[in-house]
């Protein structure tokens, strides 16, 4: 196994830039071997990093080596061993989980998520990850599931099945019909059929599942046409359907994924739910609300295909 070590002598007038070297070495998930040394797996990205940290350092008045060497010892892997980070945070995630009952649902969504960033960053420096990684993962997903359900208690249920390849010319003109009061994924899902698959197509209110009429395209309930298939929510099962697979939309469904059933958080996803969130506190009508979420969408998608091709 290959390692860099960073041998360093942290400059003794910038308390400034000592701060920051210690800060950002603990960032970086270095383990110590002793003081001054510091050791990451080599990988190119723990290179650019401690190569950075070396130059800050040398800039300061501090000096720095950084040097590459190979062991097969075990006790440098021990070194790494987060073990005990994740059982903290699954501890959390479980008394996350005991307060579903008593808490608002909203609330255990917010702590959730902060959880889940908990959860992404150990994992970013979990640099050979093991069983203990997975275990809080389940145990991080299942709660984000309960609370989401507890929240919407009609959400789909994610079923297991293989998505058919289909042709959007044979599902033009159509009644498509959602549960009423919509959120991200019946929003942004009515957008995009509206937008790629069927321009004409008339969308259905429902006040219950149930109430679908049999010549309608059902869209984001138990049962429906289109639901959530694997792990793909409905709005990603439209993608994969109608081979709508552009990064644009890709990069938006991860937001609609996020937003709503949680998981990795695109650096996005909080300022549109804000916004989606005020609109739908302020509109009443479904339809008014899916014209003002669709010139949203419209403009996410105008800002991807430009960040892409610049």
């Amino acid at each position: 196994m290959k390692y860099l070590l960073l041998i360093l002598t942290l400059p003794t007038g910038n308390a400034t830039a000592r701060m920051r070297a210690w800060r950002a070495l603990k960032t970086s998930g270095a383990a110590v071997m002793r003081d001054g040394v510091y050791v990451l797996p080599e990988r190119d990205a723990c290179k650019a990093t401690l190569s950075d940290i070396a130059s800050d350092i040398d800039n300061n008045g501090g000096t720095t080596h950084l040097l590459h060497t190979s062991t097969d010892d075990d006790a440098y892997l021990a070194l790494f061993d987060r073990a005990a980070e994740f059982a903290e945070l699954a501890h959390d995630i479980a008394q996350c989980q005991a307060r579903l009952a008593e808490d608002k649902a909203s609330d255990i969504i917010k702590q959730a998520r902060k959880l889940r960033k908990n959860f992404e960053q150990l994992a970013t420096i979990d640099f050979f990850p093991g069983e203990a990684q997975k275990q809080t993962a389940a145990l991080l997903q299942d709660l984000e599931t309960a609370a989401l359900r507890s929240a919407s208690p009609d959400e789909p249920h994610f079923v297991a099945g293989e998505i058919p390849r289909l042709s959007s010319a044979d599902y033009r003109g159509r009644i498509w019909a959602t549960r009423a009061r919509p959120w991200m994924d019946r929003l942004a899902s009515a957008w995009l059929i509206r937008r790629f698959i069927d321009p004409e197509a008339s969308i259905l209110w429902l006040a219950s599942a149930s109430d679908c009429p049999s010549d309608a395209l059902g869209f984001d309930f138990d049962g429906a046409t289109f639901t959530h298939i694997g792990a793909k929510v409905t709005f990603e099962t439209l993608l994969a359907s109608f081979g709508l697979d552009s990064p644009a939309l890709s990069r938006l469904g991860g937001i609609v994924h996020f937003i709503d059933v949680g998981g990795i958080q695109p650096p996005e996803a909080s300022g549109i739910e804000r916004a989606l969130a005020g609109v739908r506190s302020t509109i009443t009508d479904d339809d008014q609300l899916l014209a003002i979420a669709s010139g949203i969408f419209d403009g996410l998608l105008t800002t991807f295909e430009q960040d892409l091709s610049a």
